[in-house]
């Protein structure tokens, strides 16, 4: 290219690549070299291009790979909501869900609070990651009140139910109703550098989703917990009605 462009420019460029299918899941970007020859720029420009896509979700870097298409942003949970009544999956296409781990651990500082329980009262925990095009995109762990399991006795078992909080409102009879969702960054521990396929060392920062999703009743169905690549800080509300 004969003129020089700016990296939101190039952001730009590779952003309705992704969201146009061009560049799907999973894929390698170009290199930052070859991008930086193709829009003549210097490589710390095409860099804050790819920290901005990065930003966004719609790439995540790979051990031995380089940079790959993560896919569009992750759909909002009243998204999620809908999607599930209408097909039973609160999925989207080329996502998928693999549970690692199910048990009872006592509830802490963070979880107590959102579950109106004591610190140390054992709550059901539910822990995922979910992959979009073969990527992993984040680490989600689901806590449940003992009232949740005793009504959804199949949160219990190490398998994907489709839509486990679905599922749970529908057994105790009650729509959900709203989501509280706080949004912070912090470092990410080994487990979940691990389980996000990142081989940094030293301190990674990571986005934290607390999402507490209330019933109509005003009960709480869910407390989960979203782990993320890349930091940001934002909180808000949505309504689920």
């Amino acid at each position: 290219m004969a003129q020089t462009v700016g990296y939101a420019e190039i952001a730009a460029h590779y952003r309705q690549q992704i969201q146009d299918g061009a560049l799907r899941p999973g894929e390698t970007m170009p290199s930052m070299r070859e991008v930086a020859e193709r829009f003549n720029v210097a490589q710390t420009t095409v860099n804050r291009a790819f920290r901005m896509l990065k930003t966004e979700g719609l790439t995540l870097p790979k051990a031995g790979v380089g940079t790959v298409v993560a896919g569009p942003i992750s759909n909002n949970i009243a998204h999620r909501i809908a999607l599930h009544a209408s097909t039973g999956k609160a999925l989207g296409g080329g996502e998928s869900s693999q549970i690692f781990e199910v048990g009872t651990v006592g509830a802490d500082e963070l979880i107590a609070p959102r579950l109106d329980v004591s610190p140390g009262t054992p709550v059901h925990v539910r822990r995922r990651v979910v992959s979009r095009g073969g990527v992993p995109v984040h680490v989600s762990s689901s806590y449940y009140p003992a009232y949740v399991v005793a009504a959804t006795p199949e949160l219990a078992e190490p398998v994907s139910t489709g839509g486990s909080r679905e599922l749970a409102a529908e057994r105790l009879g009650v729509a959900q109703d709203r989501v509280l969702e706080e949004v912070t960054s912090r470092h990410a521990s080994e487990a979940e550098k691990r389980h996000l396929g990142l081989t940094v060392g030293g301190e990674l920062p990571v986005t934290q989703v607390v999402r507490t999703v209330y019933l109509a009743d005003d009960r709480v169905v869910e407390v989960a917990v979203k782990v993320t690549n890349g930091p940001t800080i934002l909180r808000w509300t949505t309504d689920l009605r």
